[in-house]
């Protein structure tokens, strides 16, 4: 099991690292929330532990913008006992909370046992969201790099699925683009597009040509 950890303590984040590796869990930390929510964003960790007070920004902060594209497994590890923290971040969507002093034994334990549990219960994810508000399409949980014209053109495919769509209408769909661009530059958009999904261009999974028309989106 891999996770995140987001820990300012950077002895205490050290101790329970090595005791959770001797169980199989990998641990990595940061000490920097800002550095870390990027972390969240492109690496495929299977549950977060996140303290509360750090520098720069609290955790209920940072739980509520992971909680906007992610919804990997976390656990609350703080010392703050004031009982409002623990129900805001439970409401916020923290799946268990641990208060500090612990033995590494209970974290091992409970990190484990939200793991099975979002293993047996969880939906299966779709594979495709689209974020009109910051211009972001995420793919199996973890956002694109798009500019904005592979924007355009993904999210106007993927809001028609399975419908054949000609190049020039996908052409007009995409307000970035110049006013010289051309058909040509569609394909050039949709071999980035394939590219950045990981698809073989030879035989793609999701954005497949249509040989007289354009090209259609499979879910």
């Amino acid at each position: 099991m891999k996770v995140v950890m987001i820990e300012d303590d950077a002895e205490l984040a050290e101790i329970l690292a090595e005791y959770l590796k001797k169980y199989g869990i990998e641990v990595e930390n940061y000490e920097d929330p800002f550095i870390a929510l990027s972390a969240v964003r492109i690496k495929p960790y299977e549950a977060l532990i996140l303290d509360l007070t750090l520098p720069g920004m609290d955790g209920l902060e940072i739980l509520k913008k992971i909680r906007e594209f992610s919804d990997i497994p976390i656990i609350i590890s703080s010392a703050r006992s004031d009982l409002s923290d623990k129900v805001l971040g439970l409401e916020l969507g923290a799946d268990d909370y641990l208060p500090k002093p612990y033995d590494p034994k209970e974290l091992e334990a409970r990190l484990k046992a939200i793991t099975r549990r979002r293993a047996k219960t969880k939906e299966p994810k779709q594979e495709f969201m689209i974020y009109k508000n910051r211009r972001e399409i995420s793919y199996n949980g973890k956002i694109l790099h798009l500019t904005p014209a592979e924007f355009e053109v993904l999210s106007f495919l993927i809001e028609h699925p399975n419908q054949p769509i000609d190049r020039e209408e996908l052409l007009y769909s995409c307000e970035s683009l110049s006013e010289n661009a051309s058909e040509k530059t569609i394909d050039v958009i949709i071999s980035r597009i394939r590219h950045k999904l990981g698809e073989d261009p030879k035989n793609p999974k999701h954005i497949v040509s249509v040989r007289g028309v354009g090209y259609k989106f499979v879910p």
